[in-house]
């Protein structure tokens, strides 16, 4: 299917390299959009990139450190003048500490949200710079629905992506009447790297009361792909009118509380 909006523009993606952003880079680079592929791993991103531009589609992929303020003015700067004006941004890098809240280490909660939280304002701020000018544009930024649910020993990650969620619809309220549009989605459990090492995957799908999560109703995780299709809708045409939002794609699981 092809979207209306996103052919031919620049879109930035970070934690490219991941799962989800792999996703997102594949998705967005099918529908001919140009897209910056940022991640910490180099090799990573340039591997990503190399095999989509030999596939005949236009990815460039770029090392920077979300955590790093400079970093992201500096790369977004270099995509600018490299592969012009960035038309959407997607904001995926995450890390995930788990454990009980009194024991997790100063450091781990620091991590977390300097990556979670920090790193979607770093990039947002100085992508929306240049947006503003331009009178348009799109920012998503990939929250959790562990953002809007309690969930336990995940308080150091619930935490930093409730903060991020209310940061970006923020960010959109005050970018609307710039023309620029900001919208969160909250995947739940999706099929990762990340996920399969907090245990097995049927557990997760028909949940675990000792832990007052109740599972997913719709009997199955979620894939990259599926996080990747609400990104292409949200960034494009068809959702010209739609922001400030927090669109859940997690089968159910958060029942929207």
């Amino acid at each position: 299917m092809i979207i209306s909006g996103v052919k031919d523009r620049v879109a930035l993606v970070t934690g490219a390299a991941g799962g989800i952003g792999e996703a997102i880079v594949r998705a967005l680079a099918a529908q001919r959009a140009a897209v910056a592929a940022v991640d910490v791993d180099a090799g990573a991103a340039d591997a990503l990139a190399a095999g989509l531009r030999a596939a005949g589609h236009t990815v460039t992929g770029y090392c920077a450190d979300v955590c790093d303020s400079a970093a992201a003015d500096t790369v977004v700067k270099r995509v600018e003048t490299e592969m012009g004006p960035i038309a959407i941004l997607v904001n995926v890098a995450g890390v995930l500490r788990v454990g009980p809240a009194v024991e997790l280490e100063d450091a781990d909660w620091a991590a977390v949200f300097a990556v979670n939280t920090s790193g979607v304002f770093h990039f947002s701020r100085a992508v929306a710079r240049h947006m503003i000018g331009r009178r348009s544009g799109v920012i998503i930024t990939i929250g959790s629905n562990a953002g809007g649910v309690p969930r336990m020993n995940m308080a150091a990650y619930s935490a930093s992506k409730a903060a991020t969620s209310m940061f970006s619809r923020c960010l959109g309220l005050e970018l609307a009447e710039h023309g620029v549009r900001c919208n969160v989605i909250s995947p739940g459990s999706t099929d990762t790297a990340m996920l399969r090492e907090l245990g097995d995957l049927e557990s997760v799908i028909a949940g675990t009361p000792e832990n007052y999560k109740v599972g997913i109703p719709l009997r199955k995780v979620a894939r990259p792909a599926d996080v990747a299709a609400a990104v292409l809708f949200l960034a494009s045409d068809e959702a010209g009118h739609i922001t400030m939002q927090d669109l859940y794609v997690d089968g159910g699981a958060a029942l929207r509380a």
